[in-house]
């Protein structure tokens, strides 16, 4: 399967940090210019009694030029040998927050762009949430007008520690800072003689060596089907997977309808026939069976659906001038390539993206607002949530009268329909209890020693004087999981009912240490914002043993099994894991035997 060489990435930050004036600098010194485009920006500068102005670029719009900002989304690409670029260069305005999401909808990557004069500012740190909320994998700050600072060290050490303390409260999973000067192109596309001090890539090698391969979603198979292809002896269905990899002879099913059926064959457009095809290609399949599929049916595998459902809780920025979000409105929701009415059941709170506060006695979300809403739609959704999935956890919300794309929402999960289902609040807090929890999660391949390390972590603790308790995988199974099997499906549920226990055992006072393979990253980073958002301490913990030194102490025999063909959907033989990209520590065999591990962790929680 081939990694995608496409990047697609999304500029951000205040008014004048010089977003416009970087992407031309790219397309500039990349030469990903065309003569005739680069003659009529430098008329147009002329005209303005300017140098070479090569905001103008990108800066698209008459206003635009007019007022020296971007307002809309401007779309450009370009291509280097090694990789090819979409740029979504963004407005900074606080009115044009929405072009925002919109253009960081669909990012691998955002380019946050901080003036190194006047630091981080309101709007930026607004930009980096909308790129944490939209679930954008990669982040670059560039400190901005260096020139300006007189290139100073000091000055990039004192905004990249000020941006990583508070990305360190975001969901922010790989985040790298660049000084540039995308006036006079340092360490744009060149390196910059002027900042010896800084060791790193320039911006575009950096862009070109970014992996996002593993951040698509290839596990979970999706294909909404868009539109139904008939000729004489031919019927197909046409669509972009969503997720997932599909070959000819997979087994799935089409929903909501539950017929079961494999695929026949896959084509490509001009007629291309594929042994297999991948998110986020556009394909059209065959299926062995003429079964009723439809636009806005969905392929799934039979053992790892999406959620289906009429309720739902979802993060919603709102869009629209003309009209505000309230609970009670009435809207056509547009998911996938499904569309049904839906109704606004409650406005849980209203998120100040600055601060990070919850209103939860908001009534109504006017323009870029963004606040949780819980939404009944007429008819049943299919759905996975928006940090596992994107295609499939993200929607619209359009105006029935007007047909104004009012707003862009951001699935979270199933909401509970019932009203008489609430939470009770205890009379108890955290500072009430005698000591202080936390959950430590040791993840790694089967055999890497994460249940050595986890009983000696939690005999360490508890002689301390700490109370701890060990939730071990093969243990959970027994009881709480022991109607779990390993589908794809299985195993999120299993890392979510392990994570909700841990999170109570956690919030009671105990330090829970959590023994799991949990190969998924998806799961593991939802059950770490579950901790964050009820204000508990999550600690990650990878215990990265290599997989031939896994099979070689093999305690349960289960490599040799899966080698021998005896068992399939072994994580680490034919199913994958997905290391974490930033956890809080990385323990190999390099670093001692179980007891010493245990204390390296024990060392750090304490800290």
């Amino acid at each position: 399967m081939r990694a995608p060489k496409t990047l697609r990435l999304a500029t951000a930050g205040s008014v004048d940090d010089g977003k416009s004036t970087l992407v031309g600098r790219l397309l500039y010194d990349s030469k990903a210019t065309f003569t005739d485009q680069l003659a009529a920006v430098e008329q147009a500068s002329r005209d303005r009694g300017e140098e070479l102005n090569l905001a103008l670029l990108t800066d698209g719009l008459r206003a635009e030029r007019e007022q020296g900002i971007t307002i809309d989304v401007a779309y450009r690409y370009f291509a280097t040998p090694k990789r090819s670029f979409v740029i979504a260069d963004t407005p900074g305005h606080i009115q044009y927050t929405r072009n925002m999401v919109t253009g960081a909808s669909t990012a691998d990557l955002a380019l946050i762009l901080v003036d190194a004069v006047n630091g981080l500012t309101e709007q930026s740190r607004r930009h980096a949430f909308l790129a944490s909320l939209l679930g954008v994998p990669h982040v670059v700050l560039c400190v901005n007008k260096m020139d300006l600072v007189d290139w100073s060290a000091e000055r990039f050490e004192e905004i990249s520690a000020d941006f990583e303390r508070f990305a360190a409260r975001l969901d922010v999973h790989d985040l790298s800072v660049i000084p540039v000067s995308a006036l006079h192109g340092d360490n744009v596309v060149h390196r910059s003689a002027s900042m010896p001090w800084y060791e790193g890539l320039p911006l575009l090698h950096h862009l070109e060596q970014v992996h996002v391969a593993s951040d698509r979603n290839l596990i979970d198979v999706r294909f909404p089907v868009q539109y139904v292809v008939r000729s004489p002896g031919f019927r197909g269905y046409a669509g972009t997977i969503g997720g997932g990899v599909l070959r000819p002879g997979d087994e799935v099913v089409a929903l909501p309808g539950g017929f079961t059926t494999t695929v026949r064959a896959i084509w490509a457009p001009g007629g291309v026939r594929l042994e297999e095809a991948f998110a986020p290609q556009a394909v059209t399949l065959q299926l062995a069976d003429d079964i009723d599929v439809g636009r806005g049916d969905l392929l799934c595998r039979p053992g790892n659906r999406p959620h289906v459902g009429t309720d739902l809780d979802a993060l919603l920025c709102w869009f629209s001038e003309r009209s505000t979000l309230a609970a009670g409105g009435r809207y056509v929701l547009r998911h996938t390539t499904r569309e049904t009415r839906a109704r606004v059941s409650a406005l849980e709170y209203r998120l100040d993206v600055n601060t990070l506060h919850r209103d939860p006695d908001a009534k109504e979300l006017a323009l870029n607002q963004i606040g949780r809403v819980r939404l009944h739609a007429q008819q049943p959704v299919l759905f996975d949530a928006y940090r596992r999935n994107r295609a499939t956890g993200g929607f619209i919300l359009v105006d029935e009268v007007t047909n104004e794309t009012v707003a862009a929402g951001m699935i979270t999960g199933p909401a509970v329909r019932s009203s008489s289902v609430s939470w009770h609040s205890s009379g108890v807090t955290r500072d009430d209890r005698a000591s202080r929890g936390a959950t430590i999660w040791l993840t790694g391949l089967p055999a890497s020693g994460k249940s050595s390390v986890a009983v000696e972590l939690e005999r360490r603790l508890v002689a301390a004087g700490r109370p701890a308790y060990l939730l071990d995988g093969d243990n959970l199974r027994h009881g709480l999981c022991a109607d779990l099997g390993f589908t794809a499906a299985d195993r999120a549920e299993n890392v979510r009912r392990v994570g909700e226990v841990a999170k109570l055992f956690a919030d009671a006072g105990t330090v829970a240490v959590v023994s799991l393979v949990s190969p998924y990253r998806a799961d593991r980073d939802a059950v770490r914002a579950a901790h964050r958002d009820a204000g508990l301490p999550f600690v990650e913990v990878f215990v990265d043993t290599p997989v031939d030194v896994c099979a070689a102490r093999d305690p349960k025999g289960l490599y040799a099994k899966a080698a021998a063909g005896e068992i399939t959907g072994m994580t680490g033989v034919d199913d994958p894991y997905e290391p974490p990209r930033t956890p809080e520590l990385v323990l190999r065999p390099d670093d001692g035997d179980p007891t010493t591990m245990a204390a390296l962790i024990a060392d750090l929680t304490e800290n």
